[in-house]
């Protein structure tokens, strides 16, 4: 019988500690080892690395998300300074403050090198507003990127975006009145005009009420769409009803877009009829 150093417990045999084995105890702490322990020490040992291992990645994710927490709150610092860098006409100052915001997003909601942002990574609600943030700062980096003609291709990838998200925002009719007069002066007007083109596509198919409540998350939208898809849609004459609202209702948006004054009649008008389907 031999006794084993670590345990001290007389055991019929000792087994040498692997050095890959040595050198992850030595990580977690563990100094000084025998050159051999019993089979019970070395179980014990290898259930003390996997714990420690454990302990690490969870440190390494706290910490993790601790940086991505720091990161989001230091965005509106960036965003103020970017907007200051606008009224006093300091534009590369202003893209530079604009890129690094955006870069913080990219961390934030981890996006994958040569992937974008979408509008679904904000699915919560604290965070939808933040659409609109977004939504301004390409739509100031456009114009930002439009006074040089080696930013062309950083001016067309920023309208892109644009068009992503401006159709979530209730900025969306002002966005486009100063685009269209934006595209009378632009350097790349070509890359205004596809811009106006994609906004027009992109724009959500409940036309009138997101026109009226200038917004597709709205509660009386999404209350519509809801019986659009459970109630409308599960009859032959209430899909019909949907397709004939699909065809005239983008001309009454554009009307209320141009016409913003008469979104309060429309809106009460909506709220009326969500109370009766109800």
């Amino acid at each position: 019988m031999i006794q084993c150093p670590r345990c001290n417990i007389q055991v019929t045999e000792l087994h040498p500690i692997d050095d890959d084995l040595r050198s992850k105890l030595q990580t977690a702490g563990e100094a000084s080892l025998p050159p051999e322990v019993c089979a019970g020490c070395i179980s014990d040992l290898r259930r003390t690395v996997a714990t420690s291992s454990g302990g690490v990645l969870m440190a390494q994710e706290r910490a993790k998300e601790q940086h991505r927490l720091q990161l989001w709150n230091s965005r509106v610092t960036l965003i103020k300074k970017a907007r200051l860098c606008m009224t006093q006409k300091q534009y590369a100052e202003a893209a530079i403050n604009y890129e690094k915001y955006l870069k913080i997003l990219d961390i934030v909601f981890e996006i994958k090198k040569g992937a974008r942002l979408k509008p679904e990574a904000f699915k919560e609600s604290a965070r939808t507003t933040e659409l609109t943030v977004i939504a301004s700062v390409y739509w100031d980096l456009m114009r930002i990127y439009d006074t040089h003609d080696k930013y062309r291709e950083r001016m067309n990838g920023a309208a892109k975006q644009l068009a992503l998200f401006v159709q979530f925002t209730p900025i969306y009719p002002d966005i486009i009145r100063k685009a269209e007069a934006f595209q009378k002066t632009a350097n790349n007007s070509a890359i205004v005009k596809q811009f106006l083109k994609m906004s027009d596509k992109e724009r959500p198919r409940c036309f009138i009420a997101t026109a009226a409540f200038e917004t597709p998350l709205a509660p009386e939208v999404l209350v519509l769409r809801e019986f659009r898809d459970f109630t409308l849609r599960q009859s032959a004459l209430g899909r019909k009803f949907i397709s004939l609202y699909y065809r005239s209702s983008p001309r009454f948006a554009c009307l209320l877009d141009k016409h913003p004054w008469l979104k309060p009649s429309v809106r009460a008008v909506l709220r009326l009829m969500i109370k009766c389907v109800s």
